[in-house]
C-alpha cells in the first residue's frame, strides 16, 4: 500500500467513525431533548379520591355571583349593564364575590374561580348541559360518556360495596354513560329522606325467594353473548342486587348527623350536599347534585326578565350549602381528598334584557373548583369589562375536564374504548398546570 492510499484509507476510517459519532451524539440529544418535552407536557396529577359536582341548571350569572363588575343597573332608561349586586372582599387579596356569596367569601383560600370558560353554544340548554357534562358536541350517532361515568370507568368505586357514580336529581343522556355502557352509569335519587328507588326489596319477598327468582332467570340470561348490550346490563343488574339490602341504604340515613350539623347545610339542596358527603365516606368515586330542582326562586339560574329579582335566594342557598359541605370536609380530614365542582351550562351578560333579567352567554363564564389537593388562588383568568370574553388565561370545556381528570389521577389523553374504536377521555383538554404547582 502507497502512502497516498495508506492516508486515503485512514481518511475514509476517520469520516466513518467521525459520522458514527455525530451521529451518536446527534441521537442522544434527540433523545434527550424529546424526554424533556415528555417530561414539560405530562400533566401533573393530584391525588383527590372523590368528586362532588354541583350542578346549577340554567345558567348561572358568573357577573352577580363569582366575577363581579361594577354595579349595573336594570331600571335604566336604557338599562346600563353590571353586576346586580355589590361586590365584597374574600379571603384571597384582590379576589372578590358578590354579597350573597360572603360564607364562601371567607374560605376562598380553599377556591379557584375559574372565570374564563367559553364555549360556542348559546341559545340551546340542553346542547350546552351536554357539552359540559360530556366536553364533546353532541356528533353523529356517537353517545360520549358523561365526566361523571368517565371517572367511573378509569377508577372505579373506592368500595366494592357501594356504586362508583351516584346522581342526586334527575336522570338523562347528558349524565349518563354513552358507549362506555350500563358499567359506567349512574345509581339516582330525587328524595334524600327515602334514598334511591329500587334498592330495597319489598316486604313479601324474602331473601330465599328472591333467590328463587334468579335461579329462574339464569338459563335464559345464560344465551347473552359476551360483549352484548343485553350481558353489559346483566352485569349492571347483578351490582345493583348486590347493592340491595340494609348495608347500602344506611348511607341514606340523614338523621344520623347531628342537628345542628344539618341545620348548618340548609334545606334540601344542602340535606343533598351533606348526603354527598355521607357517599364520599361510604366510597363513591363521583356525585353529582343538582340544586333547585323545585324552583325556589320561580325561574331557577335561567334568569330572563323578572327571574332576576329573586336570584339572590338561589346563590344563599348555593352560599350556604357550599360554604358548610368546604368546612365539613374539611374538618373530617376529607376536603384534600375530595374535587368540589360547581357546574352551569354556560353564563350570562352584563347587560339586562328588555325586562330586566339576562340573557345566554357561553363565550365566558365562570365553573369553580374547591379542595381537590389543588393549589388554590380565589379566581383565575380575567374576563373584560363587560364580562363577555376572556382576556388572560382561557379555558375550554375539554381544558376543565382535564383539570377534574388530572385532579382524579387520571391522564387526560387516556383512552377508552367505543367498539374499537379508541376515544381519548377529553378532546384535547389540557390541565391548569398552575392548579398542580
Amino acid at each position: 500500500m502507497t502512502h497516498a492510499s495508506s492516508a486515503r484509507s485512514r481518511g475514509r476510517v476517520a469520516a466513518h467513525v467521525g459520522r458514527r459519532a455525530f451521529l451518536g451524539t446527534s441521537a442522544a440529544a434527540v433523545a434527550a431533548t424529546l424526554a424533556r418535552g415528555a417530561e414539560q407536557s405530562a400533566p401533573l396529577l393530584g391525588k383527590a379520591e372523590h368528586c362532588i359536582m354541583i350542578w346549577l341548571g340554567g345558567g348561572m350569572a358568573q357577573v352577580d355571583t363569582f366575577d363581579p363588575k361594577p354595579l349595573g343597573d336594570a331600571r335604566a332608561k336604557p338599562p346600563r349593564g353590571g353586576s346586580y349586586y355589590p361586590a365584597i372582599d374574600t379571603a384571597v387579596p384582590g379576589v372578590q364575590v358578590t354579597e350573597h356569596l360572603a360564607r364562601t367569601a371567607r374560605l376562598m383560600e380553599r377556591v379557584t374561580a375559574v372565570r374564563t370558560v367559553n364555549h360556542r353554544v348559546v341559545d340551546e340548554h340542553a346542547f350546552a348541559t351536554n357539552l359540559v357534562h360530556t366536553g364533546r358536541m353532541i356528533s353523529g350517532s356517537t353517545i360520549y360518556p358523561s365526566i361523571g361515568s368517565i371517572v367511573a370507568h378509569q377508577r372505579g368505586a373506592a368500595d366494592p360495596a357501594v356504586p362508583a357514580y351516584m346522581l342526586v336529581g334527575y336522570p338523562n343522556v347528558s349524565r349518563g354513560p354513552g358507549f362506555l355502557g350500563a358499567k359506567a352509569g349512574f345509581v339516582y335519587l330525587v328524595d334524600t329522606k327515602t334514598g334511591p328507588a329500587g334498592f330495597t326489596r319489598p316486604a313479601d319477598v324474602t331473601e330465599d325467594r328472591a333467590a328463587a327468582r334468579q335461579r329462574l332467570l339464569a338459563p335464559l340470561q345464560q344465551r347473552f353473548p359476551d360483549g352484548s348490550v343485553p350481558a353489559e346490563y346483566l352485569e349492571a343488574q347483578a351490582d345493583a342486587l348486590r347493592l340491595a339490602g340494609p348495608g347500602f341504604m344506611r348511607h341514606f340515613r340523614l338523621d344520623e348527623e347531628p342537628g345542628s350539623l344539618r341545620d348548618e347545610y340548609g334545606g334540601e339542596f344542602g340535606q343533598r350536599c351533606l348526603l354527598a358527603r355521607r357517599l364520599v365516606q361510604s366510597g363513591v368515586r363521583f356525585i353529582e347534585v343538582s340544586q333547585n330542582l323545585n324552583f325556589v326562586n320561580g325561574t331557577g339560574w335561567d334568569t330572563h326578565n323578572d327571574g332576576q329579582l329573586n336570584q339572590h335566594v338561589l346563590i344563599r342557598e348555593l352560599d350556604q350549602a357550599l360554604a358548610a359541605l368546604i368546612s365539613d370536609l374539611d374538618e373530617k380530614g376529607l376536603l384534600d381528598r375530595t374535587l368540589i365542582v360547581v357546574a352551569t351550562e354556560f353564563g350570562r351578560p352584563a347587560a339586562f334584557d328588555g325586562g330586566g333579567g339576562r340573557g345566554h352567554q357561553g363565550t365566558a363564564f365562570s365553573l369553580v373548583l374547591a379542595g381537590g389537593g389543588l393549589a388554590h388562588r380565589g379566581a383565575y383568568g380575567v374576563t373584560d369589562d363587560d364580562c363577555k370574553a376572556p382576556v388572560e388565561a382561557a379555558v375550554s370545556i375539554p381544558d376543565f375536564h382535564a383539570t377534574i381528570l388530572a385532579a382524579l389521577g387520571v391522564q387526560p389523553h387516556a383512552e377508552m374504548l367505543d367498539g374499537a374504536r379508541p376515544v381519548p377521555v377529553t378532546d384535547g383538554g389540557v390541565p391548569i398546570a398552575k392548579l398542580f404547582t
